[in-house]
């Protein structure tokens, strides 16, 4: 199997790689500055050298960047930085799969994830804040179902699919992390994905599932 790996450098991204490579995946990395998902230009480029992967997986994320960290409350919302976490949660991956998923293969089956968030869950939101971190991974799950039904037309066996991978000990989570709380190493958190992802079926396309396997609603 061949596989791309977008966001290779990050703690669950490298981790994926690391655990396909193991299992005997080739496994091309890319990471900064191969690919920027903030720039289509370098999307382009890297799909360009890609080959045919069979599985594709964007595992980038911002969470806080410098100053900027989730909205505890309304007063806090920022259009700048809510354009920023919509154009790395959402815009980058959608530019990903439009650069992507046309040179994955046209029968048996592929598929192309994306590394999205519970708290994209609008039925689940029960707590409020995360204001942006909330509404562009809600924004990812709707352009992986609607990616999802384009693709079919594409291959009926080709799955696009949104992966939520817990509370992982990563760089993004580490500032919120609660003392107490169960985390996932990254490594094992990666073994945790490659086992949802080996279970899908092209019924499971357009879905959003949890680290254990169960769907969560959007």
């Amino acid at each position: 199997m061949k596989t791309v790996i977008i966001g290779a450098s990050g703690g669950i991204g490298g981790a994926l790689a690391d655990a396909l490579a193991e299992e005997g995946s080739a496994v091309q990395r890319l990471a900064r500055p191969q690919l920027d998902v903030t720039d289509e230009s370098s999307i382009a480029r890297a799909a360009a050298a890609a080959g045919t992967p069979d599985l594709v997986v964007v595992a980038t994320g911002l969470l806080h960047d410098g100053d900027h960290g989730p909205e505890k409350a309304l007063r806090d919302l920022d259009p700048e930085w809510l354009a920023r976490q919509y154009a790395v949660n959402a815009i980058g991956p959608a530019l990903v799969a439009k650069h992507f998923l046309p040179i994955m293969p046209r029968t048996g089956r592929s598929i192309f994830a994306v590394l999205s968030a519970r708290v994209g869950s609008i039925s689940d939101n029960r707590l409020g804040g995360w204001y942006g971190y909330r509404a562009s991974k809600a924004a990812l799950n709707q352009f992986v179902r609607t990616l999802a039904v384009e693709d079919k037309r594409r291959n009926d066996r080709g799955i696009v699919v949104a992966l939520h991978p817990g509370t992982v000990d990563t760089k993004l989570s580490r500032p919120f992390q609660q003392q107490g709380r169960d985390l996932f190493k990254p490594d094992r958190a990666a073994v945790q994905l490659l086992d949802v992802l080996d279970g899908l079926k092209p019924q499971d396309s357009g879905k959003l599932f949890g680290w254990d396997g169960l769907e969560i609603a959007p």
